[in-house]
């Protein structure tokens, strides 16, 4: 399992990363506080809120998905 901390600002932001995170063949959640969420989806995240610092936990690897996380990376 890998863990990230990130910071998406913008409802762009949060478009190429949902989009990224749809690619991959692997669970991805999105945590603020206690809300967990699937981050494959769109309204999930937004539900979270932006420009708030998010941890992101995933079971798997993917370059692309990584080039994303690193983006937007806090840590």
């Amino acid at each position: 399992m890998n863990e990230k901390r990130i910071k998406l600002a913008a409802t762009e932001d949060v478009q190429e990363f949902v989009k990224a995170a749809g690619k991959c063949d692997f669970e991805i959640d999105a945590m603020y506080q206690r809300a967990v969420v699937d981050a494959k989806s769109l309204l999930g995240v937004l539900s979270l809120g932006l420009s708030k610092e998010l941890t992101i936990k995933y079971w798997g690897e993917n370059p692309a998905f990584e080039n994303v996380v690193k983006k937007y990376a806090t840590m």
